[in-house]
């Protein structure tokens, strides 16, 4: 512990100590409190707060813990702050001797949304952190991995990983595995991973041996691309710090908050279609996002998505609230209409989706007949509340939300000649009081998908403090074990 605690700065130490109170942790002078009344006699634990502490209060009662998997603990905290200062310094380092592809990273790493997406609880014992060590060498790594995962819904409200994929440069296969949960499955979502429980059977393979193989496929100071790459690694429990995320890099033009799907990207910029239905094909998605990335770094293609393409990513429904144990098929049976679910974001006991269709009108129609009480999101657009009871007897309710406004959506906000209404009166022609008015609601309509962003950001956030404390319940378990209570 004392080389452990020896080069670390204040603010690290004190993190440190408040992890040990939130796990209960103790060394053998006690917990915090503890140490602090046998070691200050003066204040005691009358002053607690880590933060007001010296350097040596710190260093005294971290240097108490001598067990194992405590000193395991710690050092896994240490390389999450070391990951932490890479960043930082990556952001700070003259770009002159960058790679192209070094260029994407430091493109991820600035995006305003990373310090978000890429806060992992990554000090827990499951996960691993990529560490790089050469600096300058990294700063001229061209070797690039592409990975794609899939997730299974589980009883106890977390995802856990079912399949994995990475492929190189070439787009040659260097991974392609069936993973086992090891967990009770509440949902498969078949018609999303293509897993059923059959797939599953005498599969042994773990997330440890997934975890081996990323070690081995990220040596070198390899870069690691995806699409929305931070709920791939939430999945794998890696922190890595050499990420490209083409749903950073890739952006509409004059929608810089709002990331664009795999799919649109693949049609509005590869001009393909990456699937057609729900099914995803792990593999495909793994080298769509690398395609990307290879396009970009051969100058094939820029980083705006054109405004005239960004209705192809509109024809879909938000579905919010949803029950766990409402499975994908049983939305499908729930609502109108012919559309594919991707599963977005799980909140404990609820998850949101979306429910996509061929075209923005389609998904119009459809929720337009969903029988439900209207009203309005947050953000001011109109939303459905749906009550419904499945053939297993399960009831509910969850919401079906537009993602645009009624005035932003179809073919009657196109600017058109004036022509005579009912009375016989000629329409107005737009003054420029009606332009502000306009410019107003879409700024309006920018702000709503920054609300939504951070209701998101919230859920996430959210999650993985059930996770840490599902987590905490099972270290004070354990320890309850060892000392016979």
């Amino acid at each position: 512990m004392d080389e452990l605690v020896a080069s670390a700065k204040k603010e690290v130490l004190v993190e440190m100590v408040k992890l040990s109170q939130k796990k209960g942790m103790a060394g053998s002078k006690g917990c915090w409190k503890e140490f602090l009344k046998a070691h200050d006699k003066k204040f005691g634990a009358s002053l607690s707060d880590p933060s007001r502490r010296s350097v040596d209060d710190l260093c005294a009662f971290l240097k108490t813990f001598l067990q194992d998997d405590d000193l395991k603990f710690f050092k896994q905290v240490l390389k999450c702050h070391s990951n932490r200062q890479d960043v930082e310094q990556l952001k700070k380092d003259s770009p002159d001797d960058e790679t192209a592809e070094q260029k994407l990273v430091r493109l991820t790493l600035e995006h305003p949304q990373y310090p978000v997406d890429y806060s992992f609880p990554s000090h827990e014992l499951e996960w691993m952190v990529v560490k790089y060590k050469k600096k300058s060498k990294a700063m001229k790594s061209t070797e690039i991995i592409a990975i794609d995962c899939e997730m299974v819904l589980c009883e106890d409200g977390t995802e856990a990983l079912v399949k994995v994929c990475a492929v190189d440069r070439h787009l040659k296969v260097k991974l392609d595995k069936v993973v086992n949960p090891n967990k009770a499955i509440a949902d498969y979502r078949t018609d999303i991973t293509g897993i059923s429980a059959k797939d599953l059977d005498g599969v042994t393979y773990t997330l440890n041996d997934v975890q081996k193989s990323m070690r081995k496929l990220l040596s070198h100071e390899t870069i690691l691309v995806g699409h929305s790459l931070n709920n791939d690694l939430q999945a794998l429990k890696l922190d890595c710090t050499r990420v490209i995320d083409t749903s950073y890099v890739f952006k509409y033009a004059n929608r810089t908050n709002r990331k664009p799907s795999l799919s649109l990207l693949c049609k509005a910029l590869l001009g393909y279609e990456l699937r057609k239905g729900s099914l995803h094909n792990c593999l495909d998605d793994a080298r769509a996002a690398m395609k990307l990335v290879l396009a970009r770094l051969e100058g094939k293609i820029d980083d705006i998505v054109a405004e005239e393409v960004k209705d192809l990513d509109k024809a879909r429904l938000l579905i919010h609230r949803v029950p766990a144990n409402v499975s994908v098929e049983d939305l499908k049976n729930v609502l109108p209409g012919d559309f594919s679910i991707e599963v977005k974001v799980k909140k404990g006991k609820t998850y949101s989706a979306f429910a996509i269709f061929s075209t923005q009108q389609k998904a119009i129609k459809a929720f337009e007949n969903i029988d439900g009480e209207l009203e309005k999101d947050s953000c001011g657009r109109p939303q459905k509340l749906v009550k419904f009871e499945l053939d297993s007897g399960t009831t509910g309710s969850f919401y079906v939300c537009k993602i645009v406004a009624d005035n932003s959506v179809g073919d009657e906000t196109k600017k058109r000649p004036a022509e005579n209404d009912s009375l016989g009166t000629a329409k107005k022609p737009r003054t420029d009081e009606t332009l502000v008015q306009l410019e107003d609601s879409n700024k309006c309509l920018d702000h709503c998908e920054m609300h939504l962003k951070e209701i998101v950001r919230l859920e996430q956030e959210l999650s993985q403090r059930e996770t840490e404390i599902s987590s905490l319940n099972k270290i004070i378990a354990a320890l309850a074990r060892k000392q016979g209570l």
